[in-house]
């Protein structure tokens, strides 16, 4: 396999726990401050009912069970037998401190998961749950994930996203003050956003110095907003080497030191409307790496923040 132009975060793992870890999805039932409470939206354009990353897994069961259910997938495929336990579908600090610590725990408890990893929103990182999330930092291998999507408030206005980024630079200044390893996602590909504003969130994850990020694309999705915009010819899609062409120029402007967890990602084929060649999940990945090789670039390259 050819070296790597950037660093991934599937590799620091393997030197960490010295073997591959896989993470399992699990769905907690957690709910969204978007979609609950005083707003009274229905989230995010962009977003499925379901929440982000829901499919396959089963809501239904304990988190245990879900865990034990996702291991033993991973072990037949893959003979693994490391994991990290990560909530993902909607925003998984959206609960009393007592229920969350009580979840987190469970996942825990299953023989083989190393860590945890939990995915929300900046807008629901209070106080004593961020102490928490300190609490199982201490305790086990632990990344928390923080749904940005972009730097722009325009955006996030359009997006429908509910918070701007100064909650974000807030919730995100209280996470490093408690040590806690902090991956950032962003979308690329979002309605009205140029290249340049894209590398301006680039250049902000360098100033920050991230711990790591995922880049994704955006999907369009039946059943949400941005799918009937897109059904309206409302919204324009990203070719698949437009994509290619920007996340290498992000990932020229990202700190050298950042851990890249994801640059794309496979739409669930049901429901996806757009772009379908996303669905080609390794082609796309191998294009970015081709893509850096033919510029003789790499990660950090065009960091501005290297001092």
């Amino acid at each position: 396999m050819r070296q790597k132009r950037y660093n991934l975060f599937s590799e620091q793992l393997k030197k960490q726990f010295g073997g591959r870890v896989h993470k399992i999805s699990v769905d907690a039932g957690f709910g969204c401050p978007n979609r609950e409470g005083s707003r009274a939206q229905p989230g995010c354009l962009f977003c499925d009912p379901g929440g982000s990353g829901a499919v396959g897994i089963e809501r239904a069961l304990p988190v245990g069970q879900q865990v034990e259910q996702g291991k033993e997938v991973m072990t037949r495929k893959y003979k693994a037998k490391q994991f990290i336990a990560y909530f993902q579908p909607f925003s998984n600090t959206f609960a009393p401190v007592p229920e969350l610590r009580k979840l987190y725990d469970e996942a825990l408890t299953v023989d083989g998961v190393v860590g945890l990893a939990v995915g929300t929103r900046p807008d629901c990182l209070e106080e004593p749950v961020l102490d928490l999330l300190a609490e199982f930092d201490r305790r086990t291998y632990f990344w928390l994930e923080i749904g940005l999507q972009s730097t722009h408030d325009s955006t996030l206005d359009l997006i429908r996203r509910g918070h701007d980024y100064q909650v974000f630079l807030d919730a995100y200044a209280a996470a490093r003050a408690r040590g806690l390893k902090v991956c950032v996602h962003v979308i690329i590909g979002l309605p009205g956003e140029e290249r340049e504003q894209v590398l301006a969130t680039a250049d902000e994850m360098a100033r920050l110095k991230v711990a790591g990020i995922k880049i994704h694309l955006l999907h369009i999705l039946d059943n949400t907003e941005l799918g009937g915009m897109y059904r309206r010819g409302e919204v324009d899609i990203l070719g698949q080497d437009e994509y290619v062409s920007l996340v290498a120029d992000f990932i020229e402007r990202l700190h050298p030191d950042t851990l890249i967890h994801r640059l794309t990602g496979d739409g669930p084929r049901h429901s996806l409307l757009a772009p379908l060649w996303s669905l080609n999940k390794w082609e796309v990945l191998n294009a970015i790496d081709d893509e850096l090789e033919k510029r003789n670039s790499r990660q950090g390259s065009l960091c501005r923040f290297t001092a």
